[in-house]
């Protein structure tokens, strides 16, 4: 555990600080009295407790071959952007067009043997109605009939299964995101099944960790968690899951930690850290704003009830939003001054009316 600078070097490192940057004490010194302070007392907050986890893509995909055909076309390379919709592979479709042009005359054909079996049941029917002729012959005509609308049936479905033949020939990215391999060049001939191009998508994100089985059962109680991004950011999770079964080996239990749809600036493969709650706890914790820095030391101005401003050195630890837990240096009940240059210059005026 590190040790706490002497408060006499604290104070010459926080009036050092206060000079280089060039921050003078407004022309009426505020007094003591007058410092906005917060005194200081024990507060639930969480505790966590943190481990490395991997970054992965929600949506990523390899696109495979619908139907054969050669490639004419490959508008984009690998780390290119990709819109939803946008064409990424397109064959020849000659073979197919000529498919359709056969089905649909398939069709046609199917279309006019279905009119004139439905004509010739309705002859024969009217005159099975007025016993014209033998019931046999009414038979045959609707099974006539039932077979010209079967093959009408048939007959549109191979035109339907033609037109998708010629669609499957322009492939499409079912999501935007970034291409990141081709598995085909341009005039290679390709088969159904074949992988073409395999992409994923940075719009939405999941983080997955491998924790121990002994803070498995706290992790599923409490299902929150704050993914810390490499910029300080910290980012709650929109969701955590953990799988049922542990690892046989590593007894560990997978955690996968959905993250909001929003700029983060991860990239799937990345290492991130992952905070996870495992109960309360009871901090002092300080606003942000109140702290006052110099290189790795950390400290805060203390207000004693007879009006003294001290510089007081402290042990940070995690990071709540906008207030910082104090691992050491303060004690409940205390003040804490909350604007560091106001309370520097109260002290450097009471120095200066020899109240110090």
């Amino acid at each position: 555990m590190p040790r706490l600078v002497p408060s006499a070097l604290v104070l010459a490192i926080a009036l050092g600080l206060a000079a280089c940057s060039g921050d003078a004490a407004p022309e009426a010194a505020p007094r003591a009295a007058d410092l906005e302070t917060l005194t200081l007392a024990p507060a639930a907050a969480a505790r966590e407790r943190s481990w490395d986890g991997v970054v992965q893509a929600v949506n990523r995909a390899t696109l495979t071959a619908q139907t054969a055909g050669r490639v004419v076309e490959l508008p984009f390379d690998v780390n290119d952007y990709v819109r939803a919709g946008e064409v990424v592979v397109r064959f020849t479709d000659v073979e197919q067009r000529s498919g359709r042009a056969q089905a649909e005359a398939s069709l046609r054909a199917a279309q006019a043997q279905a009119a004139e079996a439905e004509t010739e049941h309705r002859r024969i029917a009217d005159l099975a109605a007025r016993q014209l002729v033998a019931r046999s012959q009414l038979d045959q005509a609707t099974a006539r009939r039932d077979a010209a609308r079967a093959a009408l049936a048939a007959a549109e479905a191979a035109l339907r299964q033609a037109g998708e033949q010629v669609d499957y020939t322009v492939v499409r990215a079912p999501y935007s995101g970034l291409l990141t391999e081709r598995h085909v060049e341009v005039g290679e001939a390709v088969r159904p099944g074949q992988p073409l191009v395999s992409g994923l998508s940075l719009g939405q994100l999941r983080v997955e960790v491998q924790v121990p089985q002994a803070d498995i059962a706290a992790i599923r109680e409490h299902k929150a968690a704050v993914v810390q991004l490499p910029d300080g950011r910290d980012v709650p999770a929109r969701e955590v899951i953990v799988f049922p079964t542990a690892n046989p080996q590593t007894h560990t239990f997978t955690v996968r930690v959905e993250l909001p749809e929003m700029e983060t600036g991860l990239q799937p493969g990345n290492t991130v850290k992952v905070r996870f709650k495992l109960g309360e706890a009871e901090r002092l914790l300080v606003p942000v704003r109140a702290l006052v820095r110099r290189s790795e030391i950390a400290a805060v101005y203390v207000v004693s009830p007879e009006g003294r401003v001290a510089l007081r050195q402290i042990r940070p630890g995690h990071v709540f939003g906008e207030q910082v837990e104090v691992l050491a240096g303060l004690s409940p009940g205390e003040a804490v001054a909350l604007d560091p240059v106001a309370a520097l210059a109260a002290q450097r005026a009471a120095r200066e009316a020899g109240h110090e």
